[in-house]
């Protein structure tokens, strides 16, 4: 029972962390990734896709002199996507999700932490601009902000993360039970040595 627990714990975990995360970071192709914060000044972009790129995901990297991002809930950036003076794709990012930042360099304190402005389902061929902004959020030290683009991307199924936690706290707590339920068995008689035949405690 216990191997069963924990393959129930493994597969909770593929599917509700390792299958959004692939998903998130290695569908599609990456377009490109564009600077669009840096020393202190945020600054448009204009990117030109193709509708063969539909659907676009708008991922945000945020570079950072700190180890978590800690946002209380609030914006640490905002940003719009719009084409044709109209407005395709309107997020807010708080970044205090990111548990695993990525280290941008063993000799500096930076870290590069990730989050998915949206995705843009269609498509249509031309210029479309990109503004991302400050939050309401104080004291986030950023230092750089980039914008990656990913085309062809697949769409996460969002029954996964609850169905994955759900599978992981059945495993979970299946494991623990079997560790408490061995704990309390009695001793197995065949388990200790025979007592000796002669000489001293021979019976």
């Amino acid at each position: 029972m216990r191997f069963l627990f924990v393959l129930i714990l493994l597969a909770g975990t593929g599917i509700g962390l390792l299958y959004p995360w692939a998903m998130t970071n290695f569908s599609g192709r990456e377009i490109g990734t564009w600077r669009v914060y840096e020393q202190g000044r945020f600054k448009p972009l204009t990117v030109s896709l193709a509708g063969r790129d539909a659907p676009v995901r708008v991922l945000v990297d945020l570079t950072a002199r700190a180890e978590r991002i800690v946002s209380q809930q609030r914006t640490v950036l905002t940003l719009t996507a719009a084409s044709n003076g109209r407005t395709v794709l309107a997020s807010t990012l708080q970044f205090n999700h990111v548990d695993n930042p990525r280290q941008v360099s063993p000799q500096l304190p930076d870290k590069i932490f990730r989050d998915e402005a949206g995705v843009i389902a269609s498509v249509n061929s031309g210029p479309y601009t990109f503004t991302v902004g400050p939050g309401d959020a104080e004291d986030i030290p950023m230092r750089a902000v980039d914008l990656v683009l990913r085309s062809g991307v697949g769409e996460t199924d969002r029954r996964a993360r609850p169905v994955g936690i759900s599978l992981m706290a059945v495993g979970l707590i299946g494991f623990l039970l079997t560790l408490r339920s061995r704990g309390g068995r009695p001793d197995n008689p065949n388990s200790q040595p025979p007592p000796p035949r002669w000489g001293r405690g021979a019976k």
